[in-house]
């Protein structure tokens, strides 16, 4: 299954013949980096929710994007699309299991959920509709947004507009539908296009005046 870095985990470096340090990978929803991942996640959440002013939907999903931020592996140019859709069915929609199971140990024989774990309950259901949907998060099987993310700093929710953005669903897995080109993406297709266009031109002036010679 597809899993999810954020913090490295790093071997202690032993006397004499150093070890090629392993391939990170994508790591199981039950897993001790998974839990990582999500305290991560969430004091990321309190960084944006101090930070920003914008309102709710906006937060919510800024706090979406650094989740996959920290769930991106560093140690490769993008993610295949497959590996986009594990890492949103076996970790995004589960990273709050953990806290609704807590509270269900909690409550006694015939009680009534608490509206903590009714409030988790609804945004993990609220999520998987969402998804089925269409979740819209950075292309992350795209290098180049993939390096541009790489570089997002402190949740700064004014960096996102660089990004290319895509829409996945459940219902259509193999389907990607582009919401946001992305301004660094648009920058470089406009050059590319002056350049061509400067190049045709000095191509044209060279043709004219090998007619008239």
């Amino acid at each position: 299954m597809v899993g999810n870095p954020q913090s490295k985990v790093r071997a202690t470096p032993s006397k004499g013949h150093s070890k090629p340090k392993p391939k990170e990978k994508l790591f199981h929803p039950q897993s001790r980096k998974a839990a990582q991942l999500e305290r991560a996640h969430l004091r990321k959440h309190k960084l944006n929710s101090a930070k920003s002013k914008r309102g709710k939907v906006q937060n919510d999903r800024n706090d979406r994007f650094v989740f996959f931020h920290h769930a991106l592996p560093s140690d490769v140019p993008a993610l295949t699309l497959s590996e986009t859709h594990g890492i949103i069915k076996d970790i995004w929609l589960h990273r709050h299991d953990v806290a609704i199971a807590e509270e269900a140990a909690t409550r006694r024989k015939g009680e009534p959920k608490s509206s903590k774990e009714d409030k988790l309950l609804a945004v993990k259901e609220a999520d998987e509709e969402e998804y089925r949907t269409g979740l819209e998060i950075p292309d992350l099987t795209d290098p180049m947004t993939v390096e541009l993310f790489r570089k997002w700093e402190d949740g700064d929710p004014n960096y996102i507009p660089l990004l290319r953005m895509i829409r996945v669903s459940s219902a259509d897995p193999d389907k990607i539908l582009i919401t946001q080109r992305g301004r660094r993406e648009e920058e470089l297709q406009a050059k590319a296009a002056k350049e061509a266009k400067a190049a045709a031109k000095a191509a044209a002036k060279d043709s004219n005046a090998m007619t008239v010679d």
